[in-house]
């Protein structure tokens, strides 16, 4: 079972809705290597404080993969939600291209 964690900076506050697109946006794209996973990360920071601007909160989804190093995707965005599924679908494509080989290898 893959266990989700969800971190945040001082400016975005990490409530239960916070928490809840997070943890959809990672089993969205990651369920599917739920098995090979045992934990993802999730920081999401707001780069510009409390000034508005584009791209300014940055998500970064780190996952550990079984016995092997940890492997993360960094994606900013305008939104939450936004940067939550850029770095989702990162780290998804990093991860698929990872076990190919390694399956392709044994």
């Amino acid at each position: 079972m893959m266990q989700i964690q969800v971190n945040t900076d001082n400016f975005i506050h990490g409530d239960a809705r916070v928490i809840e697109v997070a943890e959809q946006a990672v089993q969205n794209d990651l369920e599917h290597l739920g098995e090979r996973l045992t934990r993802v990360e999730v920081h999401l920071k707001d780069q510009n404080a409390d000034k508005h601007g584009p791209d300014h909160i940055l998500c970064t989804m780190e996952a550990r993969p079984r016995g092997e190093g940890p492997m993360s995707a960094h994606h900013e965005a305008e939104d939450i939600q936004a940067a939550l599924k850029g770095a989702a679908k990162k780290l998804k494509t990093r991860l698929s291209s990872h076990f190919d080989k390694a399956n392709a290898h044994r």
